[in-house]
């Protein structure tokens, strides 16, 4: 079934949408990715027929009106783009890229069905063509913020490593052009191919989440001088359970005043604020220590162990221990060595829906 469907497909062109500010990681890990999958169906593909993948750069500079095309994998065809991906771009998280030639291109594309996918700081690019308003959209969690800022109008969800509406679709971090780069492999060419590039790329399949990787950054630019207090307070405090009475006795408000006054400074109740500096806590501590995982819990106030792996989990998507295999130092130094003494090879795993 998957040679017929191949034999009988069209190839697929895929468009990376660059400019002076794209990161080159993102330009060519994902001109790689595409070439190994392109590989990888062409293998499966019977006869002489078109290349299953054809990959194409286009290119625009402030001072000329046109997009053009900078490369071509297979040049000479008309241009039949399936996506175009803007990889992750600085520039566009620092100035206002409204007025590019880019931008209304782009939403000629999207008109003639062209899906627009983004990644990182490349996701503010394909805000600016509006393609986003009243939809969820992923970028790195330390942008989130300034995104929101800069358009309301977007619904941030930065936990999530891929958000895809089919015609749009962003990626979270700077390495999100892998997760990417395979989703959009197992919508074009099937999930078999996408499997064999991510294995002979030895990367996860599509499945991880931006928040396994995101440290606690709280808001602190708010204005407010008495949250600010407290936040540094619950900061030195984080090892230890604190009452919502305890912090407005600190704080010298009520009760109501300081949930009130806390959750427009930070976004977020007092009672989460502490869990997730809590759950920071314990993160270093799976990822720098061999303690038991009850002693963590009861190192950070938690006389419930079963109680904060529930709250880790809900956090982080992760359990503790499937935290600690995937980050911890140690576990890293005892899958590098293999039994027999010789350097083991990394194999896919945690593949996940």
């Amino acid at each position: 079934m998957a040679k017929t469907a191949l034999h009988s497909m069209p190839g697929i062109e895929v468009g990376l949408v660059c400019d002076a500010g794209t990161s080159l990681a993102g330009i060519h890990g994902l001109t790689d990715l595409f070439t190994y999958a392109g590989e990888m169906a062409a293998k499966r593909q019977k006869g002489d027929g078109p290349p299953p993948v054809r990959i194409v750069h286009w290119r625009w500079d402030d001072g000329e009106g046109d997009v053009t095309s900078a490369s071509d994998s297979f040049p000479g065809r008309p241009h039949a783009p399936k996506v175009l991906i803007i990889p992750g771009n600085l520039r566009a998280t620092q100035q206002s890229l409204k007025a590019s030639p880019l931008i209304p291109w782009l939403r000629q594309r999207h008109a003639d069905g062209v899906a627009i996918a983004a990644v990182c700081g490349g996701v503010f690019l394909l805000a600016e063509t509006g393609l986003l308003a009243g939809r969820q959209a992923t970028t790195h969690w330390a942008l989130s913020d300034q995104f929101t800022a800069r358009f309301p109008e977007v619904l941030m969800e930065s936990d999530h490593m891929v958000i895809d509406y089919g015609d749009v679709v962003t990626a979270g971090g700077v390495l999100a052009w892998a997760d990417l780069g395979l989703r959009l492999t197992e919508r074009f060419l099937g999930p078999t191919i996408m499997l064999e590039t991510a294995r002979y790329m030895l990367v996860d399949p599509p499945g991880r989440e931006q928040r396994y990787y995101s440290d606690f950054n709280p808001k602190t630019q708010h204005g407010d001088a008495v949250i600010l207090k407290v936040q540094h307070w619950l900061w030195t405090q984080r090892e230890c359970p604190i009452s919502v009475a305890d912090i407005a006795n600190y704080a010298c408000l009520e009760p109501r005043t300081l949930l009130r006054r806390f959750t427009k400074a930070t976004g977020i109740k007092p009672s989460e604020y502490q869990q997730r500096l809590r759950i920071n806590r314990a993160k270093e501590m799976l990822e720098f220590s061999q303690r038991s995982i009850d002693d963590i819990a009861s190192s950070i106030g938690y006389g419930d162990a079963g109680r904060f792996r529930r709250v880790f989990h809900k956090i982080m998507g992760l359990t503790p221990s499937d935290y600690r295999r995937r980050f911890s130092r140690f576990a890293r130094k005892e899958c590098a060595v293999a039994v027999d003494g010789e350097p083991s090879i990394p194999r896919v795993a945690n593949i996940q829906g």
